[in-house]
């Protein structure tokens, strides 16, 4: 099925580098750091919860251009305090800027990751295609010691457009020198990775992790790292 494939393309957020797992420890810092309990906020669960649903469906829309990365930013921790009926007034102002600066330090990457990617590496040439901001993108990549597994690390600032448009996928193959035939993406995202993938004429895999509902038409699906050994 993919013995013709010599260039592999990995999403980075939510494939790789584990990001819900990231996010919790950064909010957990912070939850105390701030004293959010004194604010109103009494369950940290809760905290982390709404807001990894409003980051969610906030990145699902910066995917398909519908917001900005201003918007997103400004929107996902102001929404969350509002809904968990904190007023606007006593949200602290830097909470944003502190989330956005430590998370990207975290390094928890998915289960069988750097053994996967120790493997892959030996056979394949393999690629970052990321719709994460640039500079929090970079510094994953740095301290998560992620940058050695890959030639090319793509990222949508840098083209000026996002996963699914098949710009993206035209630049990434441009800098690799690879062919649609011979190169698959690999993502958790649907919407941005898979369909974006697919409708530019390039295999994918869907990475589900959570075992989600996969749409019919996407034919290609792991539920671990571990288990493209045995595709690859």
């Amino acid at each position: 099925m993919l013995q013709n494939k010599k260039h592999i393309f990995f999403d980075l957020d939510h494939t790789i580098w584990d990001f819900d797992r990231n996010a919790e420890e950064t909010l957990n810092e912070l939850y105390h750091t701030y004293d959010l309990k004194a604010l109103g906020l009494h369950s940290c669960s809760d905290f982390i919860l709404t807001y990894t649903e409003n980051n969610h469906k906030l990145w699902t829309d910066y995917h398909l251009g519908k917001i900005t990365k201003d918007f997103l930013r400004a929107e996902r921790f102001s929404k969350t305090f509002v809904q968990l009926g904190i007023s606007p007034d006593v949200v602290p102002h830097q909470f944003e800027e502190d989330y956005v600066n430590i998370s990207p330090t975290k390094t928890n990457l998915f289960d069988g990751a750097t053994d996967v990617l120790t493997y892959l590496k030996e056979k394949y040439t393999l690629h970052i295609i990321s719709n994460g901001f640039k500079e929090t993108t970079l510094t994953k990549m740095e301290l998560s010691n992620l940058n050695p597994y890959f030639e090319n690390v793509i990222i949508s600032e840098d083209v000026g457009v996002n996963k699914p448009n098949p710009r993206i996928f035209e630049y990434a193959l441009e800098r690799a020198k690879a062919k649609k035939e011979e190169s698959i993406m690999i993502g958790d995202s649907i919407e941005a990775d898979i369909y974006g993938a697919l409708n530019f004429g390039m295999e994918a895999i869907f990475f589900n992790p959570l075992a989600k509902e996969k749409p019919e038409d996407v034919k290609k699906e792991i539920t671990h790292l571990k288990d493209l050994v045995n595709l690859f």
